[in-house]
């Protein structure tokens, strides 16, 4: 008996009646989600902010990709100069980069979420994936990653970065969602009057969304008035690939955000805004457990914290915010009696669709 027809015969005895191995499954796509979080925020319970409960939520409901960083914490005075400046968020984007590189497959969904600092480390991370690219998993190491890092921060239109994504980059990556709560571009803790007498660290090269990331979205909280607090929008054009949507609600920074510093009696206003970007990230493809809204009850009558308790009364300078300065902006519905003067249109679901 020929030998293919011996191994024919032992295949079928083993493992039934196929003549050969069959194909491989193919792995069913996967999403993705990384969630960068605020500096001197917490995952201890009645702490979090509406990042670290978001990622509670999707942790609960058994999904397994994911990420989350705190933001910068209070490690004693040594500390300090990096806690003010925000040195280390390059290292923090640079993680979350590789935790992507190493479990991306080409097809999967990636949604980013961050708040404040995070916000700004996410838009970031979307930047650099769209002019650098992501490494392959085969092609992933820290050498490679601060390579990519400093093409973005660089030179990311050179011949060399070129070179870089051509040979050990993805063909295409599509970030599904890029979703952030109040944008500040800078990174370090605000203490006041110091946070004017420091220079920035970093520079912020994420204004526009691109092409790669199909669908940005922004709550802005409309009555924050610290300076040092000045939000980061992006910037659209008409014939833009993507879809942004970029939303003012009531509240000051840590409200828009969830960073309530122990004003809990504020969480069910700093719900509307969490309410809102889970609903918009659900409607592009993240998946949530059916009873998601009863971990986030929310009312729109409830009080914000503002900007004026704790600390925040010692920020001399301050300003009211200037809405409507890009096309994609819009009034949340339930600030509508806070602002009346017309410049942006009231948001609705409706409206985007």
């Amino acid at each position: 008996m020929p030998q293919s027809n011996r191994l024919t015969q032992f295949w079928r005895r083993v493992f039934g009646g196929a003549d050969g191995p069959a194909e491989l499954p193919v792995e069913a796509p996967q999403a993705h989600v990384v969630l960068l979080d605020g500096t001197l925020s917490s995952l201890e319970e009645g702490q979090e902010t509406s990042v670290g409960l978001t990622f509670k939520l999707l942790r609960d409901d058994g999904h397994d990709c994911l990420y989350y960083e705190p933001g910068m914490e209070w490690e004693g005075l040594r500390g300090l100069p990096g806690l003010i400046s925000g040195y280390g968020i390059n290292k923090q984007i640079r993680r979350a980069y590789m935790f992507l590189a190493h479990r991306y497959r080409p097809g999967d969904k990636v949604f980013l979420v961050g708040y404040s600092r995070g916000a700004y480390a996410v838009r970031a991370l979307a930047g650099m994936i769209d002019k650098v690219g992501l490494l392959r998993d085969a092609t992933l190491t820290h050498d490679r990653t601060r390579e990519a890092w400093s093409y973005y921060c660089d030179d990311a239109d050179g011949p060399a970065a070129r070179a870089f994504q051509e040979e050990l980059c993805h063909a295409k990556v599509s970030i599904t969602a890029v979703g952030v709560y109040d944008t500040v571009s800078a990174v370090g803790v605000k203490w006041p009057v110091i946070w004017r007498l420091l220079p920035e660290v970093h520079a912020f090269h994420s204004h526009r969304l691109g092409p790669t990331t199909e669908n940005g979205f922004q709550a802005l909280a409309l009555h924050e008035t610290r300076r040092a607090y000045a939000p980061d929008r992006w910037e659209t054009r008409p014939g833009d690939p993507n879809r942004v949507e970029q939303v003012w609600f009531k509240g000051g920074h840590g409200d828009v955000g969830g960073h309530l510093s122990g004003y809990l009696w504020a969480r069910p206003q700093a719900n509307v805004s969490a309410v809102w970007m889970l609903e918009r990230l659900q409607a592009v493809g993240l998946e949530l457990p059916g009873d998601w809204r009863a971990r986030f009850p929310a009312d729109e009558t409830a009080r914000p914290v503002g900007s004026w308790r704790g600390f925040g009364i010692f920020f001399l300078w301050r300003e009211r915010r200037e809405v409507g300065l890009d096309p994609s902006e819009a009034l949340h519905p339930s600030a509508e009696g806070d602002w009346a003067d017309g410049a942006v249109p009231l948001w609705s679901a409706e409206a985007v669709r």
